[in-house]
């Protein structure tokens, strides 16, 4: 009796949570439907090749916009689907699980009012394959990941170098225009026609705008400097000595800067075998023996580390005697870089302005803050005292103080290994910073006549509202290159937070493609959150089967050094996620094409995407405060 019992208050108890969840899938299928209405004259405008997939992207928020993860956990309990991958199907999934649940609880399905057609589960990856295929070229043969890979400047004069990339698996080319000219440009892309009629393979071009960035100026140079140190290997012990070659002052040697130029009698006297002392800089005595002599120019090698300026002595020594004498002539002036640590004041100041370090007096007291130029004058009538500003990828950061109509105070609040070196060209950082300033500038307007001639995507920098793209698309109208494809690099916190609205904006177009840009990103969201930023990015992209390609550093150790770290091994791989992934340049480049292709090839044949865990996405712009509240009511999972 008593087991008779358990048995039917387990049913009755079964029967609730599938009525429970029953309505909260059809409160969800209700807010899914409502969004649409609400976003009608948005989806009406986009491309008719992307209205099926803007719906998509509208039901999807709809129900990333609440909190499900209990109700995830109540379907996994009736052994249905959890929702998890919804993404590229929303709405047949949610059609699919509440008539399951409708014959759990012995209910009828009903007849559903006629609406527009859905993306059926078959459907949502195809249609983002077509869409990618559109864009970024067909997939290669061997993998589902397309590579991307940057120019430097010498591959537009390399026959071979494109040549090579090509036949290790490249599928995009990247010129990044914030570099070089047109007409080196052009030459990349001919090298790059040339190495596909000879393998038989076809490239891809992507033109990368540069956009509007926020960049340090110069800093005041100091005087020249040589330094010579001997090899030494991971003890400190000396393996090989320091080599210096000193040359005749205003010969062609010195003039290209190949050697130390002096002024002097030494150079007309020395033989093989002398001896030449001086002392450095520091004025520590060294002594360097001469092992080859040429016409004006003698070589020499040591064993101690010197630091060598302008006008410095040398004595030349054979054997006791000494023969000859000369002093360093003039070098190049250094670059130098402003020494920034936490608790230290920084001016950013407007216009042509040569940056320097802090100046005291003998007594050590300040007489003048550190300051340095920002390239961008829009800047300095957007920021506000209390907002946070980073430098070089994050390297520094600090937090603004008085504003004044050519510069504002920053104190620095963090410096990477304590004291950090703020040079010249790196980036700036404003994210709590509303700059009132157009993506497409005037500069990126001119580069866009190269652009519409040769490439087939270009890249829109720094974009952060609907309108940079509609300027962008009427940008390409006005010079008749509609076919081209536009990808949207996310790489500020506005732009991540206002993705939906960018996205739509994008469908109007009849190809897209969306580019993580971590590292601007992950400085200004905070590396803490770059994991899940991306993650979602990634989520929302595909709920608009709209491709994504994963950018910014991937086996950067490897591409610059020849040796790729553990982490960003593991990074790379996460690129199968993607629909491509893009490489920087470096020295070692052809090694990290290969090295990538091996990984996404071994990837794909062991990665299945998991089921993910749905709270409300924290990026909701296209809904009101009114429509979360209405959407986070308790009882749309608790029945």
């Amino acid at each position: 009796m008593a087991s008779e019992q358990e048995e039917t208050g387990d049913v009755s108890s079964r029967d609730i949570l599938v009525r429970r969840v029953a309505l909260a899938i059809e409160r969800l299928r209700e807010d899914a439907m409502a969004i649409e209405d609400e976003l009608d004259a948005s989806l009406r405008i986009v491309s008719p090749g992307f209205r099926a997939s803007a719906r998509n992207l509208a039901h999807y928020l709809a129900v990333r916009r609440v909190d499900i993860r209990i109700l995830q956990r109540e379907l996994g309990r009736l052994g249905l689907s959890s929702l998890g991958r919804t993404e590229a199907h929303v709405m047949a999934s949610l059609d699919s699980v509440a008539d399951v649940l409708r014959r759990l609880g012995r209910n009828p399905v009903p007849d559903r009012v006629k609406v527009a057609p859905r993306i059926l589960f078959q459907e949502g990856d195809q249609v983002l394959a077509r869409h990618a295929k559109e864009i970024l070229g067909p997939l290669p043969d061997d993998r589902k990941t397309r590579i991307m890979v940057t120019m430097p400047s010498e591959a537009a004069a390399d026959p071979s170098f494109i040549s090579n990339l090509l036949a290790q698996g490249m599928d995009i080319m990247r010129i990044n225009c914030a570099h070089d000219s047109a007409e080196v440009w052009g030459g990349m892309v001919e090298q790059l026609r040339r190495a596909e009629k000879a393998l038989g393979r076809s490239c891809n071009v992507c033109c990368d705008l540069a956009g509007p960035k926020l960049r340090t100026g110069p800093v005041e140079p100091t005087e020249g400097v040589v330094k010579w140190r001997p090899q030494r290997n991971a003890f400190g012990q000396t393996i090989g000595p320091a080599l210096v070659r000193f040359v005749k002052e205003a010969s062609e040697a010195s003039s290209e800067g190949d050697g130390v130029p002096l002024r002097g009698d030494l150079l007309g006297k020395v033989r093989e075998g002398d001896y030449i002392e001086l002392q450095d800089a520091r004025g520590r005595a060294r002594r360097l023996e001469v092992i080859g002599v040429s016409a004006d120019a003698c070589l020499c090698q040591g064993v101690r580390t010197a630091y060598v300026s302008e006008g410095t002595h040398l004595k030349l020594r054979r054997k006791t005697k000494r023969i000859g004498k000369a002093r360093v002539g003039v070098l190049p002036p250094m670059p130098q870089a402003v020494l920034l640590k936490p608790g230290d004041m920084l001016d950013v100041v407007k216009g042509e302005v040569l940056g320097r370090n802090a100046v005291f007096d003998d007594a050590g007291n300040l007489v003048e803050r550190a300051r340095i130029a920002c390239s961008l004058d829009e800047a300095f009538v957007s920021v506000r005292e209390g907002e946070r500003i980073f430098f070089d990828d994050g390297k520094i950061a600090g937090k603004i103080g008085k504003v004044l109509p050519d510069r504002f105070a920053v104190a620095i609040t963090h410096a990477a290994g304590g004291v950090a070196k703020l040079r010249a060209e790196k980036g700036i950082n404003l994210p709590d910073t509303e700059i009132d300033m157009p993506a497409l500038g005037a500069v990126d307007r001119e580069d866009l006549a190269f652009v519409a001639r040769h490439a087939d995507m270009v890249a829109l920098s720094f974009v952060q509202r609907p309108q940079d793209i509609e300027d962008l698309i009427g940008a390409l109208d006005r010079l008749d290159a509609s076919h081209l494809g536009i990808v949207l690099k996310i790489e500020t916190k506005k732009a991540f937070s206002r993705l939906p609205s960018l996205l739509l904006a994008v469908m109007r177009h009849q190809s897209a493609a969306v580019m993580v840009a971590r590292g601007d990103l992950g400085v200004e969201v905070g590396f803490e959150r770059l994991s899940e930023v991306q993650e979602e990015i990634l989520w929302i992209c595909e709920a608009a089967h709209i491709p994504v390609i994963w950018a910014t550093q991937i086996l950067e150790s490897l591409a610059k050094g020849g040796t790729p770290s553990r982490a960003e091994v593991t990074d790379a791989a996460m690129g199968v996620r993607a629909e491509c992934v893009m490489l920087n340049k470096g020295p070692y480049i052809m090694q990290t094409l290969h090295f990538l292709r091996g990984v996404l090839m071994r990837m794909e044949a062991h990665h299945e995407k998991k089921t993910t865990m749905l709270r409300r996405l924290s990026i909701s712009d296209i809904a009101s405060s009114a429509d979360v509240a209405r959407l986070e009511r308790p009882e749309s999972c608790q029945g």
